[in-house]
């Protein structure tokens, strides 16, 4: 009878043990295991394809206050696959009819992604006008967040792995070369400016490049 109770006592302590070291693993991970080993966020990466139009943006209207001219834009955000389909839409107030719009390119190198083919995200940071600087402008994504248009790309994965690649991804604006290794990199998309005229529309495409392209249609 004590050997039965020895026996299942070990038994319970291992469990324990098992628990308490996957518990230590999880919450000292980093974003370079992540990448390192998980094949479910490389599947994930594989299901990016090559996009063209990313959005779109228009002058909803323009006034003159004290002899200052202030412009509001729609920018509109599309769906990967469906340039149709709005994933985010958000409205901006400027001083002026100078825009500019940042984007920031992350490239996955064909080491980074399980079929051997290179893949990229495309993240839209903020607008600001030109009496603004970059820092004092307005987010378009939130900082760190899964990006509207990449909703559910990760969704086999954890929801802790799930931030922490995000909030890995997002910091690449700060420093391009912190996962290199991983054969990730990011490039700022040229921040592009137009002057906004009212009736047209400034479509946002993605050269193969990494290149963001601004090009005026009008608004039928």
């Amino acid at each position: 009878m004590k050997k039965l109770i020895r026996t299942i006592f070990g038994l319970l302590a291992l469990i324990a043990f098992i628990f308490v070291a996957g518990a230590l693993f999880y919450g000292t991970k980093t974003v370079h295991d992540l990448l390192g080993e998980n094949k479910q966020l490389k599947q994930a990466i594989v299901t990016l394809t090559q996009e063209d139009q990313i959005g779109y943006a228009k002058v909803v209207r323009q006034k003159t206050i004290d002899g200052k001219l202030y412009s509001t834009v729609r920018f509109v955000e599309t769906a990967r696959g469906n340039p149709l389909q709005t994933v985010l839409e958000k409205e901006y107030e400027i001083e002026g009819d100078i825009i500019h719009f940042d984007a920031l390119i992350v490239t996955f190198s064909s080491q980074a992604v399980i079929d051997g083919k290179e893949r990229s995200l495309y993240l839209w940071r903020r607008v600001y006008g030109e009496t603004q600087s970059p820092a004092d402008g307005f987010p378009i994504e939130e900082q760190g967040a899964e990006p509207a248009r990449y909703a559910g790309l990760l969704s086999r994965l954890r929801m802790k792995d799930r931030a922490m690649f995000w909030n890995a991804i997002w910091d690449l604006a700060n420093d391009p070369e912190a996962l290199q290794q991983h054969g990730i990199k990011a490039i700022y998309g040229n921040a592009v400016y137009k002057k906004l005229k009212p009736g047209l529309i400034y479509v946002f495409k993605i050269s193969p490049t990494g290149q963001l392209i601004p090009e005026t249609v009008p608004d039928l």
